[in-house]
């Protein structure tokens, strides 16, 4: 069996990445294809959840568009990932934050982390 992890590892590329968590704001940077045409389109929100491990790994993104919460579940590694920002360092207390689909305005802010 370790041989083929082995032979895994070598075969896919590791893409660096920052740490960040749920609570965090960051901006994904991603490819759209479009016909023949490719393009990087950037989505900046909170980190509501990461889940998985491995390969397998995903999180999710959520920010408001014209006053409408927008979620997207990103594959960690996803070759249409171009690269991944991290804006702020939230303070939260849960690992997964559900609770922000039900709120609005003031109350969705996540209070920032003081390094």
């Amino acid at each position: 069996m370790n041989a083929i992890s082995f032979v895994h590892e070598q075969l896919t590329a590791n893409k660096e990445y920052p740490k960040f968590k749920a609570g965090d704001n960051i901006t994904v940077n991603y490819k759209i294809v479009e016909g023949n045409k490719e393009r990087i389109q950037s989505f900046k929100g909170d980190v509501v959840k990461i889940q998985g491990t491995g390969f397998t790994a995903s999180f999710t993104v959520r920010k408001i568009s014209d006053g409408v919460g927008v979620e997207r579940l990103f594959p960690l590694y996803s070759p249409n990932i171009d690269s991944i920002v991290l804006n702020k360092v939230g303070k939260v207390r849960r690992a997964k934050l559900y609770y922000l689909r039900d709120r609005q305005g003031k109350a969705a802010r996540i209070k920032e982390k003081r390094v």
